[in-house]
């Protein structure tokens, strides 16, 4: 187990929205990983918690953060307006990078982008317009159809993780790898038995080891 450096709460600005994040450095960090989570999630996410454990014990600094202020949650019970605008969260996801390079704490440290859901769109659409800002793309789950007019701009060696009974979004996810013409190290993983929030036993640990190795080897850790 690494020592805890740094773990605090945080707030980030994006265009006058304040964004609540969790920030980990572990003492002997080496690169950091920016979690993006799905639609209808937060930084709270157990999932996504659980896969930055395992990075944290591997060296790498985590950022959990929320798309969205406590204000917008509370509308989007009701009107789902925010949720799926994929360039407004991707917008937020570029001002989290930003704040991520200028922080004294983590401006040396290579990035990475941990997309769950919709989130993985917005991680695409954002890594497409700091290609030379980030290293590294793992998407769980994710939906990249959300992306697809933005995906020819990615040129982050990039990681799609699907479970093999979501038939839909490993359709989706095909679709997408053939997308990013521009990637040169690109990889699709079926998860064997696991459904889109990869409950099932061993899965989300096979998520995490996946994750791992990519974020080592592209990151340069």
């Amino acid at each position: 187990m690494t020592r805890n450096f740094y773990n605090r709460e945080i707030s980030i600005n994006s265009n006058s929205k304040s964004l609540a994040g969790n920030l980990f450095i572990p003492s002997d960090a080496k690169g950091v990983v920016i979690f993006v989570h799905g639609s209808g999630s937060s930084r709270f996410s157990p999932r996504n918690k659980s896969v930055a454990q395992v990075l944290q014990e591997s060296n790498i600094a985590t950022l959990l953060f929320d798309l969205l202020t406590q204000k917008e949650e509370e509308e989007e019970r009701w009107t789902a307006h925010i949720r799926f605008n994929i360039p407004l969260l991707a917008k937020r996801l570029v001002d989290v990078t930003e704040w991520i390079r200028e922080n004294p704490n983590t401006k040396n440290l290579p990035i990475g982008y941990f997309g769950a859901s919709t989130g993985a769109a917005a991680a695409l659409v954002a890594a497409g317009q700091s290609n030379d800002r980030v290293k590294a793309i793992v998407s769980r789950g994710g939906r990249p159809d959300l992306a697809y007019d933005d995906l020819f701009n990615v040129r982050v060696p990039t990681l799609l993780i699907v479970g093999e009974r979501d038939d839909q979004v490993i359709e989706l996810n095909q679709i997408a790898f053939e997308k990013l013409i521009q990637v040169k190290e690109k990889k699709i993983i079926i998860v064997p038995k696991a459904t889109h929030l990869f409950e099932e036993t061993g899965t989300l640990e096979q998520v995490s080891v996946h994750a791992v190795k990519w974020f080592l080897k592209y990151l340069n850790l």
